[in-house]
This record gives C-alpha cells, sequence and structure tokens, in this order.
C-alpha cells in the first residue's frame, strides 16, 4: 500500500474512531504526511535541478509562498514541494481529518 493510500484509508476511518485510537490514528497519519512530502521534495529537487535560483524564487512567488533572498535553492525547493503537496488529495484528507479530531478535542499536541 502506498503513502497516499493508507492517509486516505485512516482519514476515511478517523470519523468512527475515538479517543487514544484517534491518537494513534492521527500519530501514523502524520508520519505518514511528512513522508510523503519528504518523497515529492526529492522528486521536486530533481525536477527543478538545473533551474536558476532567480527562477525558483519567481516560482515560489507565482506559487503564493512568500520567499526573499536569504533563502538558498534548497529552501526554495522545499517550499515548492510544499505547496505541490498541500494539494494532493492525501494531504487535504489529512488537514480534514486533523481538523476533525481537534474539533472533538483530539490533537497531537498537548495543550499546556
Amino acid at each position: 500500500m502506498t503513502t497516499i493510500q493508507r492517509i486516505l484509508d485512516l482519514a476515511a476511518e478517523a470519523p468512527a474512531t475515538h479517543g487514544e485510537d484517534l491518537v494513534l490514528l492521527l500519530r501514523e497519519a502524520n508520519e505518514l504526511y511528512q513522508q510523503g512530502l519528504r518523497d515529492l521534495h526529492q522528486e521536486v529537487a530533481a525536477r527543478l535541478d538545473g533551474l536558476a535560483t532567480a527562477d525558483l524564487m519567481l516560482a515560489t512567488d507565482t506559487a503564493g509562498m512568500a520567499c526573499d533572498t536569504s533563502q538558498d535553492r534548497d529552501e526554495l525547493i522545499l517550499l515548492l514541494a510544499l505547496v505541490e503537496w498541500e494539494m494532493t488529495p492525501a494531504a487535504l484528507a489529512y488537514v480534514e481529518m486533523a481538523e476533525g479530531a481537534a474539533r472533538r478535542g483530539v490533537c497531537l499536541i498537548p495543550e499546556e
């Protein structure tokens, strides 16, 4: 099963899951979300390998991500990967799942 499919499956399970089981589900989905972003980051880095830094800055700005001249190529590529990742069905499902869990009082970040 792919990372994306597993996130989608977890998101489908979330509404019927409660308490500690929901925390475990969120934790797994969060790890998969991060893995999906890392995988896509590598793909985007390879795809944009020959692009000049100025072109990366323009692409980042066009994508709606704030950037400045202090950011290096790696940071710009990560921003572009993040924009692309956030539009995937898996990322959208994860965000919806996390927001739904938060509305029910379940969050991965403990309250202080």
